[in-house]
């Protein structure tokens, strides 16, 4: 093995050797199911929208590929269960979460083979097409999604056969908490290999990556798929805690405010993926309990103050104090 070789073994060891602060986010989620046992339809939303942000930062913060319409993922994996748990005699919450991971993932790719063919803003275009198109879909046929009162009669058995997801949320909150576990094991594994290495490669400069030889295309479509399939399991999630689906689970406002939630943390991250959605939606319950017309006022001064004091996320910020602190 040359000596680059064994360098770069090194580097991914390094890389992937866990640290004491990762679990932080997940020992703060199983704290707050014992402290806060009112609010945890609160945290299990919570919860949702950090596996959403996660398959964002996926695709934007490791790939560079800018997407206004990643509601289309949510909204494919959220019907997908929803139409297992109501027209299928399946009501295992397992098998509906990964038929609407399977989906997504399909519709990611098939997608993706289009949308990654072309660059700049027409992949915006592009993203908040389909996902427009899927929405109107949806709509048309409302004999089977239920149109604009929704989707019910949604079937979903104890998980295992034995937890039952009950009124408190007690059981959603920690099927929704493992289910982000699985997840966040995953990217992080995948952003810390090879394949992660060459994605930021071809963020930072494509051409580079096209002249060494790497498979940019496909490698694009890979991780918008991937990242589709991850943000159709935070959709079946959404589903079997509501146990109802609606038609805004496709519409461009999950895609808007998760953007929102993922600059907010640190976008290329990870973590910012988990600190973004957990700012933004406590402050968003909070501030719409005080200013019911207004909240949205205060989301977006607190955001211009993150973009000019924080312009990496909150993350960030929590890093450069961190280093600043540790300096002796």
């Amino acid at each position: 093995m040359t000596a680059e070789a064994r360098s770069a073994q090194a580097g991914y060891a390094g890389a992937t050797r866990y640290r004491w602060y990762e679990a932080v986010p997940f020992i703060v989620a199983i704290g707050f199911y014992f402290a806060m046992p009112d609010y945890l339809s609160l945290g299990s939303r919570i919860l949702i929208f950090v596996l959403f942000a996660l398959s964002l930062d996926l695709v934007l913060g490791f790939g560079g590929i800018v997407t206004l319409g990643h509601s289309a993922f949510l909204g494919t994996g959220a019907y997908v269960a929803g139409f297992i748990g109501a027209y299928s005699p399946v009501s295992d919450p397992i098998i509906q979460l990964l038929g609407a991971v399977l989906a997504a993932g399909l519709v990611g790719f098939l997608t993706g083979c289009i949308i990654l063919r072309t660059k700049g803003l027409t992949v915006i275009m592009l993203t908040l097409a389909f996902a427009a198109i899927l929405l109107e879909l949806a709509n048309k046929a409302s004999a089977i999604t239920g149109g604009t009162d929704g989707l019910s009669g949604i079937q979903v058995a104890p998980i295992f056969g034995r937890f039952e997801f009950d009124l408190y949320g007690q059981t959603g909150y920690l099927y929704c908490l493992g289910v982000l576990l699985v997840a966040w094991y995953l990217v992080r594994r995948l952003v810390h290999s090879p394949f992660g290495t060459s994605l930021t490669g071809i963020r930072d400069n494509a051409s580079r990556m096209h002249a060494i030889g790497a498979p940019v295309y496909w490698r694009l479509v890979a991780a918008y798929s991937i990242s589709a399939a991850i943000a159709g399991a935070a959709g079946a999630l959404l589903t079997q805690i509501n146990q109802l689906v609606g038609l805004d689970v496709l519409g461009f406002e999950p895609s808007g405010e998760v953007v929102v939630m993922l600059i907010l943390g640190g976008v290329g991250q990870i973590y910012g993926a988990f600190l973004g959605p957990a700012v933004f939606l406590v402050l968003q319950d909070a501030l719409a309990k005080q200013f019911p017309e207004f909240w949205y006022l205060g989301i977006g001064i607190g955001l211009l103050f993150v973009v000019w004091y924080a312009p990496t996320g909150l993350i960030g910020l929590i890093s450069r104090v961190a280093r600043r602190w540790g300096r002796p």
